[in-house]
């Protein structure tokens, strides 16, 4: 049961916090992990060290939890996410929200890197996401109930509306351009085809990604509340006549790695100072 072993996860975890417990969560994207660095205080426990818990074969993922201090908030980071084209199952991709919740956090920011498929978007621009769209085709709440999750979580808001205000206002302090939009999640690994883009722009998505959506929707069935945002490294295939590759996606967030830690550091700071 994932149950079971999200407890000895958490078990195994929360004696390597230093007494720490997160209010926060954080999962950090495809090259987008950079701001674990910045934690104060931190407790970092290597993926390996955490019982059942598979290391990242993505390149731009560490494979870390990073528990401290940032901005005087309590979080805790995952350095490196698992994602199901690595063989992983849903609940499996899921799984890191359940222990990053058992440790103590209530609260989830999730990024990514995704291909911009809205015509005003171009690499290095960050999105704020309003909605997203499964065509992963499964759901990591498919089985039996898991402890303290609900069996029908509503949907009809899954970022929430409180936290986008709050990140609204973060971006205006840092003075970095915000976007908004509709993240897809695609199950990957290959990029998506010149069609399946034209498919995507016209059910609404304005961003495509591999991630994300089965975190989310286990935020959700365990009553956390949600933040997401994406860093668009790429235009999506079949907008630009170029290839696209891993390693261009890898260079434009190394480009704007100081605007998103700035964000998240006043994102996450907002939090804190919240009634």
């Amino acid at each position: 049961m994932i149950a079971a072993s999200v407890r000895d996860m958490a078990d195994a975890v929360r004696h390597r916090l230093n007494g720490s417990q997160p209010d926060i969560a954080l999962i950090l994207g495809s090259g987008l992990g950079d701001i674990a660095e910045a934690i104060e205080g931190a407790a970092v426990v290597p993926f390996e060290d955490i019982p059942e818990f598979p290391r990242p074969t993505v390149r731009g993922h560490a494979g870390r939890l990073v528990c401290g201090t940032l901005n005087a908030s309590s979080v805790i980071a995952l350095q490196g996410r698992l994602h199901m084209y690595e063989g992983h199952g849903p609940e499996m991709a899921g799984m890191p929200v359940r222990l990053m919740h058992a440790l103590g956090a209530h609260t989830l920011f999730v990024s990514n890197a995704a291909g911009g498929i809205r015509r005003t978007l171009v690499p290095g621009d960050l999105m704020l996401i309003r909605d997203h769209i499964n065509l992963m085709w499964c759901n990591p709440l498919a089985g039996p109930v898991q402890a303290g999750d609900l069996r029908f979580p509503d949907m009809s808001e899954p970022y929430d509306a409180e936290l986008i205000r709050q990140m609204r206002i973060a971006a205006r302090q840092v003075r970095i351009p915000l976007a908004e939009g509709v993240y897809a999640g695609l199950l990957g690994p290959a990029y998506e085809t010149p069609a399946e883009v034209r498919m995507l722009e016209r059910l609404g998505a304005d961003a495509v990604g591999m991630s994300t959506v089965p975190e989310v929707i286990v935020a959700r069935a365990l009553g956390m509340r949600v933040a997401g945002l994406s860093c668009i490294t790429n235009v999506a295939s079949g907008m630009s006549g170029m290839p696209l590759s891993h390693a261009e996606v890898l260079e434009t967030t190394e480009r704007v790695r100081h605007e998103f830690m700035a964000l998240v550091r006043a994102f996450v700071g907002m939090l804190r100072r919240a009634p």
